[in-house]
């Protein structure tokens, strides 16, 4: 693989962070972003080349400003192993019950620039895992160390779909797509082919709760296949403001017409347990790497 150009799609816009670094930032340069609280975060994780099915490349991704609503629910596990592959299961909450998300990203400023992304995605055992308790689960859930299998994301942006679908493996495509978060509303609409409503997100913001950098790290390793193999990727979040709601009074989800919609009516959800909003945060999503992942018979 050493030596293969780079994938056509890989640019950002002229003299944005993709263009002007090429993945190696300039971390005092952007600190000086009025938009960007701090960069300790990522001064604590050196980047590292590696061959991927891009081309050379440097990992983690860094977003600097980030903000991201996770609305969870419970659904059949019956449905939920229907859209796994066998080798992964369903993270059940009770026997019978596992946990399906509809999640909503906005990166205001990252190394590929800015973009927003929406996902469905399925909560699923660790890989290589035993039996998994439900003390685990609520540690699992509390600590913000999950994994999972996703489903649907789009995103907006053509250097994120190229990396996301190339790169990791993850079922990306470009659509129109509006996040906005903000401490008093978390809003989002996905596009269908026909620049209909695919999905479409309201909710009051939670009340938030403001963290020192590096106080609340979270992480979910994702499970895709690339070229047949199992591969995972972790992806670590540093939370500066985030908040959590339990209520689901002033959350109104529109399911419309498109791949989205489709992918969570497959999923039959039952009931919203959780509604989760970060206004404020910054991420680093690693490159995959091969895994073992034995074929599950439960």
């Amino acid at each position: 693989m050493a030596g293969r150009a780079p994938r056509r799609g890989l640019s950002g816009p002229k003299g944005g962070l993709y263009d002007r670094y090429r993945m190696n930032p300039d971390l005092d340069a952007i600190a000086r972003d009025p938009r960007v609280s701090g960069v300790d975060f990522f001064r604590q994780l050196p980047k590292t080349k590696v061959d991927s099915p891009i081309g050379p490349t440097l990992t983690p991704n860094f977003s600097y400003t980030v903000s991201t609503a996770r609305l969870t629910m419970l659904a059949p596990s019956r449905a939920i192993r229907a859209r796994l592959p066998e080798e992964l299961a369903p993270l059940e909450l009770v026997p019978g019950l596992g946990l399906v998300s509809v999640m909503f990203f906005r990166y205001e400023v990252c190394d590929i620039d800015f973009y927003t992304e929406a996902a469905v995605g399925i909560a699923v055992k660790p890989a290589r895992h035993g039996k998994l308790g439900f003390f685990d689960l609520v540690t699992g859930l509390k600590n913000e160390h999950l994994d999972s299998y996703v489903l649907s994301l789009p995103v907006s942006s053509e250097i994120a779909r190229v990396r996301g679908h190339d790169g990791y493996g993850f079922p990306k495509w470009v659509t129109g797509l509006d996040v906005d978060i903000d401490d008093r509303r978390t809003t989002a609409r996905v596009a269908n082919d026909a620049d209909g409503v695919d999905l479409a997100f309201s909710a009051a913001t939670p009340p938030q709760k403001a963290y020192v950098s590096g106080e609340r790290v979270g992480s979910l390793t994702s499970y895709t296949r690339i070229n047949g193999g199992w591969h995972s990727t972790l992806n670590q979040t540093n939370v500066l403001n985030a908040g959590t709601t339990r209520g689901t009074r002033d959350v109104t989800l529109q399911l419309g017409e498109g791949r989205m919609s489709d992918d969570l009516r497959s999923l039959k959800p039952k009931r919203t347990i959780r509604f989760d909003v970060m206004t404020e945060g910054q991420a680093a999503l690693h490159m995959p790497v091969p895994i073992s992942v034995p074929p599950r018979n439960t």
